[in-house]
């Protein structure tokens, strides 16, 4: 990249006439802001303290040297404390003409093991919006950091035991008739939705009643008959007992088939995926073993408590008083034995910022208790989805469930393609462009977003074929293939071999610095962990080249043929990079529209 060949000579440069050892990083080029005269930016400010020159005195110095060694650099400005460098029309034709998909590969001396868990729902309710942004995340972090060449390894685990999963199994036996996803004709995760909700109306009625006898609430909550069952379940489901043990077993199953149904449509897989009721045991049993040897402590209740507050967080629950675990305990020993099986050198969990405080106690519960990778483990959090009437709330029911929010996204895609005339309904392959289009619009929406930041979800804005949307930029892929098909069909011929004298126009020369950006943008986008950076390139990139093809003849231009082969060559290299680029944030594009 000229970026780095930039960064680089001018290291060279200075640390051989001042005699220090800076990095690339302090001589990163940026780009020339519109109103000056240049391609590429030096700051000079931050190298003063070494050089002692003016800043005007260091740029002349740098510009002359950098102009002598590097022969694509015709010229330079000096606007007070910036040099501004000015590439050569051959550079940029040359690197177009030689644009292929090894140009967007990344090289990477120091590729790490990377575990990501992500989705890890639990199996008491139906995926919802939540859900789908937590493994639009997983998995587009998971491409990222693939594409910059570390091993990456999906993982789940689903939360399928405690307390919640017990509730919906006292709900199915009391009120389920023996009903089943078939019978019901319902996805089993729906279904079992349903009676989790149903426990919660129940209970609540239940505590109300009893809080109009006189009892106060706190009172009311312990003597809830609803609770002490799903209590009594859980108890009896971790000593093993045979009838609970295949009631848990069966809803279980009817759940994990309906998430299967949902991760296909997000196009969602996983390396591996762990059991919290395969996991927990190892957790009590470390535990156990820490109480031994007095790191921990065990209350005059029988509960298992670690005191945390000289690390500035709390006292905090290993162990129940009945024996049972938390959700800390199953966390503890998954983590642990995915270390010993996996022996990862980065190891995030995605999952939503209102679990900070819970990524904290876990790792300095592991510090603790003596595993010298702890800072291993990375809380990649991210914020919450939010409708236009406010937050959702899954036991009230009152969430955007994630199979109707997709058939929402194909239905409205369905009726906008036809309204717009954009795509012919007797296309054979109709219903995969318009899925392509639905799913198009709703990752990149979710993905576009800054992670750390809450967002709004609106459907409908989501899929518009204008402005910063997933099916803009699809369609600005399927008319560059358009025009490329086009040309084959008139038999032109684009290759290397194009001749370097031509004019470029100043989009042209735009177009080209966006494409030698793309790696840029995605070892940042790796670095910091933010899908956002690509989504948000990839709409720029394709809005420059909608407005370029706008005043620009590309087949039907009345240029010489070189010119025309360079821009054919110029489209197809955009649509390689945004098909690249979608691909990272897990969305496929269409062929045609």
């Amino acid at each position: 990249m000229i970026t780095s060949v930039i960064s680089n000579t001018a290291k060279e440069i200075f640390n051989l006439k001042y005699s220090v050892q800076l990095s690339e990083k302090s001589f990163f080029p940026i780009k020339t802001k519109s109103e000056f005269d240049g391609d590429y930016t030096l700051v000079m400010f931050p190298l003063l303290s070494f050089s002692k020159n003016t800043p005007q005195e260091l740029a002349k110095f740098l510009g002359d040297e950098l102009k002598n060694k590097l022969d694509f650099i015709t010229d330079y400005q000096i606007i007070k404390g910036f040099l501004n460098l000015k590439i050569s029309g051959k550079y940029w034709i040359k690197y177009n003409i030689e644009f292929d998909e090894n140009s967007c590969k990344i090289q990477n001396e120091n590729p790490l093991k990377i575990v990501i868990e992500f989705s890890s729902p639990n199996t008491n309710k139906p995926l919802h919006l939540g859900h789908i942004r937590n493994n639009l995340l997983g998995v587009s972090l998971s491409n990222i950091l693939t594409f910059n060449n570390n091993e990456v390894i999906k993982v789940s685990l689903l939360n399928d035991r405690g307390i919640h999963i017990c509730k919906t199994m006292v709900a199915w036996e009391k009120w389920g008739n023996n009903i089943t996803p078939e019978s019901a004709n319902k996805k089993g995760d729906h279904l079992i939705g349903d009676f989790y909700v149903k426990f919660q109306t129940e209970y609540d009625n239940e505590i109300k009643n009893l809080i109009k006898t006189g009892i106060p609430e706190n009172e009311a909550t312990e003597k809830s008959e609803l609770l002490c069952e799903a209590k009594k379940m859980l108890k009896k489901w971790e000593r093993g007992n045979k009838k609970v043990v295949e009631l848990w077993s069966m809803l279980n199953s009817w759940v994990i088939d309906g998430f299967n149904e949902t991760y296909q449509k997000l196009g969602v897989t996983f390396d591996k995926i762990y059991y919290e009721s395969e996991t927990y045991l190892k957790g009590k049993d470390i535990i156990l073993r820490e109480l031994s040897k007095g790191n921990i402590i065990l209350e005059n209740d029988n509960s298992v408590t670690i005191d945390l507050t000289e690390q500035g967080l709390d006292k905090k629950i290993l162990l129940r008083s009945d024996g049972t675990s938390v959700y800390i305990t199953q966390d503890i020993g998954t983590a642990v034995d995915r270390f010993k099986e996996l022996k990862f050198d980065k190891h995030f969990y995605v999952v939503g910022n209102e679990q900070i405080y819970h990524f904290k106690v876990l790792r300095e519960v592991l510090k603790i208790f003596g595993y010298e990778w702890f800072d291993k483990l990375e809380h990649f959090s991210y914020g919450m989805v939010e409708l236009p009437e406010g937050k959702m709330k899954s036991r009230e029911g009152k969430v955007v469930d994630a199979d109707d929010l997709i058939e929402e996204m194909i239905n409205t895609a369905d009726a906008l393609s036809q309204e717009l005339g954009k795509i012919d309904k007797s296309d054979q392959n109709y219903n995969d462009i318009i899925f392509k289009i639905a799913m198009g619009a709703l990752k990149y929406f979710i993905l576009k977003v800054d992670p750390k930041k809450n967002m709004l979800f609106d459907p409908k804005e989501s899929i518009d074929f204008n402005g910063n949307t997933g099916p803009f930029i699809q369609y600005t892929y399927t008319r560059i293939n358009s025009i490329i098909n086009k040309a084959y069909n008139e038999n032109i011929k684009f290759d290397n071999q194009i001749d370097y004298d031509i004019m470029l126009k100043d989009k042209e020369i735009e177009l080209i610095k966006e494409l030698n950006e793309f790696k840029n943008v995605v070892n940042d986008s790796a670095k910091t962990l933010n899908p956002a950076l690509i989504a948000n390139y990839t709409y720029n990139l394709a809005k420059n080249f909608n407005s370029y093809y706008q005043d620009t003849p590309i087949i039907k231009s009345d240029s010489d043929e070189k010119t025309k082969k360079f821009r054919l060559k110029l489209s197809q290299n955009v649509a390689l990079v945004i098909k690249t680029a979608l691909g990272l944030l897990g969305i496929d594009v269409p062929e045609k529209m």
